[in-house]
């Protein structure tokens, strides 16, 4: 396998040829592992792409939250505060939902069949409507955790200054300008902006600023 392959170069401390493979899974293979990533940043860090670093930082973020690494995004950025990394209850229960989102739709799937193979046996006694609601209400369950359970589309604030407007036209209002490294939440794409939330706030900015996660 490539990853171990990768893993066995940077053991040997091999790290430039280990980062081409791991770049390779990550952009071509869309596959990682959470300790890939934080290799990876060691590795960007260590050649002085703070940038390159902080974005792997933030994607094991997105998986990982935790407190010490937006304690080493804002090292390699020099901010002493970062916007976007706050989690509430809310935030950490919607993230248990979506890391068990093939579970939660496996089992919801399974009861549904089971559901089926039983009104097709028992048909001539299932002759009212009641017998079958909890068929509907699975289709509604497998249809929602399918759909609605994978977490939020998020990105790395890369472009420096950024500039973060109230309407995505340079007429809108200025917001706020900030270096890289904060995270935020993308609602929607429009032309050349990112719809995002910002401190509680609808904002937009430049996708040319944003690095998806």
């Amino acid at each position: 396998m490539k990853l171990q392959k990768a893993d066995s170069l940077f053991s040997n401390q091999n790290y430039q040829e280990a980062y081409v493979i791991y770049e390779d899974l990550l952009q071509n293979d869309e596959s990682h592992s959470p300790s890939m990533l934080l290799k990876m940043a060691f590795i960007a860090e260590g050649i002085g792409d703070y940038s390159k670093a902080s974005f792997y930082l933030a994607k094991y973020y997105d998986e990982n939250p935790n407190p010490r690494v937006i304690t080493k995004i804002k090292a390699l950025t020099e901010q002493s505060t970062l916007i976007g990394y706050e989690l509430d209850d809310k935030d950490r229960f919607l993230k248990f939902l979506s890391d068990l989102q093939m579970e939660i739709t496996g089992l919801f799937s399974f009861l549904l069949i089971v559901s089926l193979i039983l009104l097709i046996v028992y048909k001539k006694s299932a002759d009212r409507p009641k017998y079958y609601i909890p068929t509907i209400f699975l289709i509604v369950f497998v249809f929602a955790a399918n759909n609605f359970l994978s977490g939020p589309k998020t990105g790395i604030v890369t472009g420096s200054p950024t500039i973060i407007m109230d309407k995505p036209t340079g007429a809108g209002k200025l917001l706020d300008i900030v270096d890289p490294g904060h995270r935020v939440v993308i609602k929607s794409s429009k032309d050349i902006w990112y719809e995002v939330n910002w401190e509680n706030k609808k904002a937009f900015v430049k996708k040319e600023s944003i690095t998806r996660l």
